[in-house]
């Protein structure tokens, strides 16, 4: 009679089928811990990117507002940039209107003091800007009468020297009058000058100064 142990093989089979259990099992234990390390480090990584997003809207929002401070400090500073160039130009058109109404009052002053005795003035005018020609704009006519001819000599001699015409000054014409009582004569003549302003005077004065000493 022949005797098969068949226990021995069922033990043979239950072993390999642990062993094939404990095998399946490492492997789905293997698995769920990459499965977990995975999901942990796309949550990590979704947090960090959650995180700086975050981050970069506050910058981007607080960039924002410095802009629009800085935009307003450059808007006050462009006004007051405006503003004292209106300023400016106001003050340099009051300096100018000063010099105008300075200069009639000083050229007049110089021609008073210029008058030699027996000669009087009958009119004085200055050329505007409608003259006939450019260089004409500005010029001085003083017309008047005179009871000799040095007297209107020395007349245009005086307002040379006085620095505030400039030379030379031009004699237009001169035209002798008979003079009933006293029986004389009378010289009428007109002359044609370019008056100069304080600032001008000095200008010239400084500038003849040299040639002179040489």
């Amino acid at each position: 009679m022949i005797r098969i142990n068949l226990l021995a093989a069922e033990r043979a089979q239950v072993k390999k089928k642990g062993v094939a259990f404990e095998s399946g099992q490492k492997l789905t234990v293997a698995c769920s811990l990459i499965l977990v390390v995975a999901l942990a480090g796309i949550g990590w990584r979704y947090w960090s990117l959650t995180s700086q997003s975050t981050q970069i809207d506050k910058d981007i929002a607080a960039a924002q507002q410095e802009r629009t401070r800085l935009q307003s400090i450059l808007q006050r500073v462009q006004e007051f940039e405006n503003r004292k160039a209106q300023l400016s130009e106001r003050v340099v058109l009051i300096e100018d209107l000063r010099k105008a109404q300075k200069g009639p009052v000083h050229m007049l002053d110089e021609i008073s003091k210029a008058l030699p005795p027996m000669l009087w003035l009958t009119e004085v005018k200055q050329m505007g800007t409608t003259a006939k020609t450019a260089s004409a704009a500005g010029d001085v006519i003083i017309d008047g009468t005179s009871t000799t001819q040095t007297g209107v000599s020395d007349f245009v001699n005086n307002l040379e020297a006085s620095g505030y015409f400039k030379k030379s000054i031009d004699i237009v014409g001169t035209r002798t009058v008979p003079m009933a009582q006293p029986p004389g004569e009378l010289v009428t003549f007109s002359l044609r000058a370019k008056f100069l302003t304080p600032g001008d005077a000095k200008a010239a004065a400084s500038t003849a100064a040299p040639a002179l000493k040489r």
